[in-house]
């Protein structure tokens, strides 16, 4: 009989993928971020879309002006890339240190994604830019195709949007963002090590049966949308392998209460006060906390070319319920798995 573990002790982990918005709504998220990641890449996609130096700068002094004091907490700025960008100013923003990564959004695609790309072709010379510096190029990887079943999208952005991107480019560094089909992971694990992929707590212990049956759950709802457990299973068996390639990304998006529950539901879910406790549950669900730390904090970094953090982070294996944290007549946020139990904490 295996000895249950009390507790695991990793390096302080990064969120490769992470939505702070803007204003008020920053304020109330960011603290939760920063009291547990060190670093964290944080999605451009604002109604004002960050989209060269001076925005990018503009946005970053506001996150880091809402850093509660005592937290620790570096944000990396990508640039939204559109079919206007200049390879000069992103090379420029990469080479200061303001970009980490440019952000492609096909348009359409996902929240505030209007600025988005229309046709890949417009934006080769700033792919040919991006290979020639190895700066990252974050991709939401999904068509928006409306006669392409919203469930086959992601599958169809790699058959039709990412094997000819490569052939043209086989040298982009190129990063699968939330990826949620099994087409997804087995392309991510063929690939050279150009390829990598962020995987989301929610993908992994969530079916469309949790978003579907005995009604609808707006706080399920996503994009890529929650797909069949045959992909749940196949996300769930790529992180359990220890692949360097695959690593964390919350996505964490979150949208107040009522714009979430409403005839025409927002996409996206607030999991960040539950994302590292919902990781280290399903890791050890499937037998392979010995990668947890690799998965959290390591692959991310590497992948990046960026140092691993050296302080550590502590959970405890303590019940839980999971409550709304922000809850009130003025403000009111629906934390991810609300009402649930989970049996790791975060010990900060």
């Amino acid at each position: 009989m295996v000895k249950q573990l009390d507790k695991i002790v990793i390096r302080r982990p990064d969120d490769w993928h992470l939505h702070l918005r803007d204003g008020n709504l920053l304020k109330l998220v960011l603290p939760y971020s920063s009291s547990i990641y060190n670093r964290a890449i944080v999605m451009p996609n604002l109604i004002s879309p960050i989209i060269d130096i001076k925005s990018a700068t503009h946005y970053r002094n506001f996150i880091l002006s809402n850093i509660p004091q005592g937290h620790i907490f570096t944000p990396l700025m990508t640039c939204y890339l559109t079919e206007y960008s200049n390879p000069n100013e992103i090379e420029e923003g990469f080479n200061s240190g303001i970009f980490t990564a440019v952000k492609i959004y096909p348009a359409f695609s996902t929240t505030n994604s209007f600025y988005g790309i229309n046709n890949i072709k417009n934006i080769n010379k700033v792919l040919e830019r991006l290979q020639k510096i190895q700066m990252p190029l974050s991709m939401h990887c999904e068509v928006t195709d409306i006669n392409i079943d919203i469930f086959d999208r992601e599958a169809r952005f790699i058959e039709d949007i990412i094997h000819p991107l490569r052939n043209k480019f086989p040298e982009l560094k190129i990063i699968m963002e939330h990826i949620s089909t099994k087409e997804a992971v087995e392309y991510v694990e063929s690939s050279d090590d150009k390829v990598g992929a962020t995987i989301t707590p929610h993908h992994l212990i969530l079916n469309r049966n949790d978003l579907l049956v005995n009604g609808i759950k707006p706080h399920f709802y996503c994009f890529p949308i929650i797909k069949s457990k045959i992909h749940q299973t196949a996300l769930r068996k790529a992180i359990s392998n220890g692949s360097s390639k695959f690593f964390l990304g919350t996505d964490s998006a979150p949208h107040f209460a009522y714009r979430k529950e409403s005839s025409c539901g927002c996409a996206g879910i607030f999991n960040t006060p539950t994302a590292l406790s919902i990781y280290a549950t399903v890791f050890e669900e499937l037998n392979a906390i010995r990668y947890f730390e690799s998965f959290c904090s390591e692959n991310g970094p590497r992948f990046y070319n960026l140092p691993i953090n050296e302080d550590k982070i502590t959970l405890i294996r303590r019940p839980w319920k999971i409550k709304n944290i922000i809850n009130s007549s003025t403000y009111s946020l629906v934390t991810f798995l609300e009402g649930r139990t989970l049996n790791w904490f975060v010990k900060n």
